[in-house]
């Protein structure tokens, strides 16, 4: 009877070992499924970005206005500590369009970055940052029309939480022209993303970055696009490894630029944004949409 009782055990214990190296297995071959790093994964190119309709794809937070549709020439504003010291803010208030992301601030930086401010792409976790300072985001410049990206349980009618935190924001500042992407456009982002990379943005354990946001919707924008500050893809892999750039102009203390994407590129657990990834897209579309890059140059 014991001998039985052993059996049975031995069997168990070699059963729950197999299913064990399985899911380890599965596990690890997630991992290799979604290398990033290339673009050899892409299965097809999908529908120009100049012809994705504007119907039903940013719908106004307040009122009944309608996203307005086009711009010439557009400059992207990125948050990169690159453009500290350039003295670009009169050649970018020079521009018909700005477009700048979250919330990066102009007041104390407006000789490198300018003060003009056309659109302001927000993701739904810098909500809260920029409504918490009107003055700078909101009464400074108040022509800027806001366009606010986020998950659909927190930005779609009528139950988003945070889309009530804006609506609340708009009638106190009844200037404020806003709007918030729509859940089916949320989908043709991602779609677009799996369409250029190959890789399913959910299985792999990521986010898209605002700048995948910006830049798609000043293409859609904008028929010419001049970016400033971003770093060309392979940029963290040859600058000296003494050299330490922020994140953020404005956050002098906070993180390395490269550290933060190197870190967002390999890892595996939690949500990250696959900067490095999304660069090399970009420069994919560089000659097909007329986008152009300084401070720094791409070649």
């Amino acid at each position: 009877m014991s001998s039985n009782k052993e059996q049975r055990s031995a069997v168990f214990v070699v059963l729950f070992a197999l299913i064990t190296i399985l899911i380890l297995y599965s596990s690890n071959s997630a991992n290799e499924v979604f290398h990033y790093g290339s673009l050899r994964g892409r299965s097809r190119r999908p529908v120009n970005l100049k012809k994705w309709s504007f119907s039903n794809a940013y719908f106004p937070i307040l009122g009944n206005k309608t996203l307005p549709s086009r711009c010439n020439q557009c400059v992207i504003v990125t948050s990169s500590s690159h453009l500290l010291g350039t003295k670009l803010g009169p050649e970018i208030e020079r521009a018909e369009c700005t477009i700048r992301m979250n919330d990066a601030p102009t007041t104390g930086y407006s000789a490198d970055v300018g003060n003009k401010t056309t659109f302001r792409v927000v993701a739904h976790s810098s909500v809260f940052r920029v409504l918490r300072k009107p003055q700078e985001f909101v009464n400074r410049t108040p022509e800027t029309v806001f366009i606010f990206w986020g998950p659909p349980n927190k930005m779609q009618k009528p139950q988003g939480s945070l889309l009530r935190v804006i609506q609340r924001a708009g009638l106190a500042f009844p200037n404020m022209e806003a709007y918030a992407v729509s859940q089916a456009r949320m989908q043709q982002f991602d779609d677009l993303f799996r369409g250029e990379t190959g890789k399913d943005r959910e299985k792999s354990h990521s986010w898209l970055s605002t700048g995948w946001f910006t830049m798609v919707i000043a293409v859609e924008l904008c028929d010419h696009v001049h970016v400033y500050g971003m770093v060309p893809p392979d940029y963290c892999s040859q600058r000296p490894r003494l050299q330490r750039m922020p994140y953020h102009y404005y956050e002098p203390k906070g993180p390395d630029e490269c550290v933060t994407y190197i870190q967002n590129e390999h890892s595996r657990k939690g949500n990250h944004h696959r900067f490095i990834t999304e660069k090399r897209v970009f420069s994919s579309w560089a000659q097909l949409y007329g986008i152009t890059f300084s401070h720094p140059s791409w070649t």
